[in-house]
């Protein structure tokens, strides 16, 4: 667990979004030790329900996911009146540079190939995020 926790991300509630219950759930260990608050769901439409519930302060989101998409997903979620505001950081697999600018023309703040950056490495973003929002 890191000892200096920063006092802003141990408010910061992250919701993540990712039908892989393993990699959902190596993300919710290692964003949990850094002192985040994190939920995962496992679908997109679950994500939303969560996201209505308890408003994030970041949603990282991966795109191919049953029931709803995170294209799906990111559309209502920018569409909606209380949740357009939440900044969304994509988290996929899917790394054709059409699917980068569509995600990133409808709200995304970033777009992040899992295959190209280690978990750590995607932490690391996250907590740059929040860094540069303080």
């Amino acid at each position: 667990m890191s000892e200096n926790i920063n006092q802003t991300q141990a408010k910061k509630y992250i919701l993540v979004m990712e039908d892989d219950k393993f990699y959902g759930n190596i993300f919710q260990t290692k964003l949990t030790e850094e002192g985040f608050d994190v939920t995962v769901a496992t679908d997109g439409e679950k994500g939303l329900e969560e996201a209505s519930k308890r408003k994030p302060d970041l949603i990282l989101l991966d795109l191919i996911m049953p029931i709803k998409d995170g294209f799906e997903v990111l559309k209502f979620l920018k569409e909606s009146a209380t949740l357009k505001d939440v900044n969304i950081i994509i988290i996929s697999n899917l790394g054709q540079e059409d699917d980068v600018n569509k995600a990133l023309a409808m709200g995304a703040v970033d777009y992040l190939i899992k295959a190209n950056i280690s978990l750590q490495e995607a932490v690391d973003k996250v907590k740059k995020y929040f860094n540069d929002k303080a």
